[in-house]
């Protein structure tokens, strides 16, 4: 969306900062994703709702017969609130409660993507309590390093994420008998916002390689879960606002070796939603610093936390002012030297009021936002 189509008179009397959502482009990025998945029956795609779990984003994506990766019985119980089915539900996460599994085992999702030989044993457990077997897939540690900030790597051996390879085999047995698990396959991860596909054929490779190992030794590998982690271009969201859907299918299409009928699962997240969004906010001040000129607005690390956390970049606009180009560090009013959006960015000149876009906030926006200083949570807008 280019500045200038946002509907300033729609903004008018709604409480900033606020996101603002474009249910066009989303959809237009759901049709993207549709088409790709009509031309391969085999894939399956699962939103990671941890992305961004407000209740009309999830209930579109949901209506379009996609499946949702959950990480906690809270996203559990949303995705089927907002109509996902149940059969294509997947839990993940290094610590699923007894709780939260046994809500998966009676809501009867698809998978359970377990991470060690304890959660194991533990899921078989309660499972064989209730009378019915979890349908599980192993996830692998690959120990892969993708180009991404360390904070959002998952594959890498010394993440918490995934069984070694050196405990695969012995973990895979173990499912092939516990009396309480249906071992269906394999799940694997390496991090997020990914924009080198580099990363994604050595994930193939990796994957190849151990498929042919186990089965080499007479061990079955089931289904596929590549995860997910495509980027999306923060840099130009004016222009390049849907994700390389093509390049990223593509590539697991080129390099993993496949099997007749056997099904291949995605868990994209950011790629869908992050560019759909935008955190409006309002300058306060504009404050001349020593060498520095300031324009502090009222939206804050509390409702995006990525630049704070991550060092991330967001787009920020002035949606206002037409006037000349300043330079300014764009800060929030929490009292944290971290709560900065932009240092040295050019913006059209700033006066008090001038509403502020922070731009590709979708993803990991209004989902990670807190209550930090007393803020309240920020509303929704949808056009």
């Amino acid at each position: 969306m280019l500045k200038g189509d946002f509907p300033l008179k729609s903004f008018e009397g709604v409480r900033t900062p606020f996101y603002c959502y474009d249910l066009q482009l989303l959809g237009r990025t759901l049709d993207r994703l549709q088409s790709i998945l009509t031309a391969n029956p085999d894939y399956r795609l699962h939103y990671a709702v941890k992305a961004n779990f407000n209740p009309r984003i999830l209930s579109i994506i949901a209506s379009r017969g996609f499946g949702a990766d959950c990480v906690s019985g809270g996203e559990i119980n949303a995705a089927l609130a907002a109509g996902f089915s149940p059969d294509g539900i997947v839990f993940a996460g290094v610590g699923k409660s007894d709780e939260e599994i046994l809500l998966g085992l009676r809501k009867g999702i698809s998978r359970f993507n377990v991470e060690s030989e304890a959660e194991l044993r533990v899921i078989s457990e309660l499972a064989v309590s209730l009378g019915t077997k979890a349908r599980v897939s192993l996830r692998v540690n690959p120990d892969i390093g993708a180009h991404t900030h360390a904070n959002i790597t998952t594959g890498l051996a010394e993440n918490k994420f995934g069984i070694s390879y050196e405990q695969l085999e012995n973990v895979l047995q173990l499912a092939l008998n516990l009396e309480g698990i249906e071992f269906k396959g394999l799940h694997f991860h390496i991090g997020s916002q990914i924009l080198d596909m580099a990363d994604f054929v050595a994930l193939c490779n990796r994957i190849n390689r151990l498929r042919s190992d186990l089965e080499a030794k007479g061990l079955p590998t089931g289904d596929i879960n590549v995860g997910g982690g495509l980027g999306i271009d923060y840099m130009h969201p004016n222009h390049k606002d849907i994700a390389d859907f093509e390049g990223w299918f593509g590539t697991f299409s080129k390099f993993l070796d496949r099997r007749p009928g056997v099904q291949l699962h995605f868990e994209p997240g950011r790629s869908i939603v992050g560019p759909c969004g935008t955190l409006i906010s309002r300058v306060l001040y504009v404050k001349e610093g020593t060498g520095k000129r300031f324009a502090i607005i009222d939206g804050s690390m509390t409702e995006l936390v990525r630049p704070a956390m991550y060092k991330a970049y967001h787009r920020v606009e002035n949606l206002s002012s037409e006037g000349p180009e300043t330079v300014y560090d764009v800060v929030g009013p929490v009292c944290e030297s971290s709560d900065v959006f932009a240092v040295a960015t050019t913006l059209n000149e700033c006066h008090r009021g001038d509403l502020i876009a922070i731009r590709s906030a979708g993803a990991y926006g209004e989902s990670m936002a807190s209550g930090y200083n007393c803020h309240p949570l920020p509303e929704s807008l949808f056009i």
